[in-house]
């Protein structure tokens, strides 16, 4: 029987020389087209102060109000004067889609009749959570129309004010 002998293993040396040259780009690449947050900016406008201005609102057109409550939203025009009252839907949430399909029809009298509206106050309560405010304030703002075949937001009320929601109907 013959042996053989087997010869001796060298130890293989790793070259990651371009490995590591791929790497040193590929990070910093990826790492500035990685999106870290993305903040959103609501302009809001606060209510008027001083008499002068509380005067000059009182002489401008009727103001237009949505009022938040834990169980239905109420939309006022002019300001405090019931126009259409939002029950919650059989979810148990607040009806934002009903809310607006009606500010859609609202717009359109008003452009019809020639009234240039643009603001709205949002009414709520302190204990009011915040994804529920900012969802009242996306759906006055604007709705999603087919222009052209494409997707695009249609203007409503887009100068929101904000106020606090009187305690006496707060309690309603």
């Amino acid at each position: 029987m013959i042996k053989r002998r087997k010869a001796p293993l060298a130890d293989a040396e790793l070259d990651i020389t371009s490995f590591m040259n791929l790497m040193i780009v590929l990070v910093p690449v990826l790492l500035l087209s990685l999106v870290f947050a993305q903040i959103r900016v609501l302009n809001i406008q606060l209510p008027p102060l001083s008499e002068q201005q509380l005067q000059q609102e009182q002489q401008q057109p009727q103001q237009l109000e949505l009022e938040i409550h834990a169980n239905r939203l109420r939309l006022n025009y002019p300001a405090g004067e019931p126009l259409r009252v939002f029950e919650l839907t059989e979810q148990g949430s607040l009806d934002f889609a009903a809310l607006s399909l009606y500010l859609q029809d609202l717009k359109l009298t008003f452009q019809q009749q020639q009234i240039e509206k643009q603001d709205i106050t949002i009414l709520a309560p302190d204990e009011l959570d915040y994804q529920t405010l900012v969802t009242a304030m996306d759906t006055v703002r604007s709705f999603k129309a087919v222009v052209a075949a494409q997707l695009v937001d249609a203007e409503l009320f887009p100068q929101i004010s904000l106020g606090q929601l009187p305690s006496a109907e707060g309690a309603e």
